[in-house]
């Protein structure tokens, strides 16, 4: 009686996650498939130059990508994200030192953005 109520248990679960890894699709899969959407929607639209430009970057995708060069692009992007947070840091402690109120408020606000874009980056 046991084991049946763990197969019960167990085949759903099984399903889900057979349909868990069929649907997430790896990194260079997603940007193919992105590229895939657009050259549909080129063609929709009768855009010859755009569909030819879009075959060509889904060509190179194909040939050309790897999990580790995204992740190496990746790791690129959030290091020029943590960049643009301290150059942001630092510029609103230069406006702090200089004491102009306004200039401070602009610089928090783009410090702000560093960091959500920071935030972003490091999410994706």
């Amino acid at each position: 009686m046991k084991l049946r109520h763990t197969l019960l248990l167990a085949v759903p679960l099984l399903a889900y996650s057979a349909y868990s890894s069929a649907t997430s699709a790896s990194g260079c899969a997603k940007k193919a498939q992105a590229i895939q959407a657009q050259i549909d929607n080129a063609k929709q639209y009768g855009n010859r130059q755009r569909v030819e430009g879009l075959e060509k970057a889904l060509g190179e995708v194909q040939n050309h990508c790897t999990e580790a060069g995204l992740e190496a692009e990746r790791q690129q992007k959030i290091a020029e994200k943590q960049n643009k947070v301290a150059e942001r840091q630092q510029e609103l402690q230069d406006a702090r030192q200089a004491g102009k109120a306004d200039k401070v408020a602009a610089k928090q606000r783009k410090l702000a953005e560093a960091q959500a874009e920071l935030k972003a980056a490091e999410a994706k």
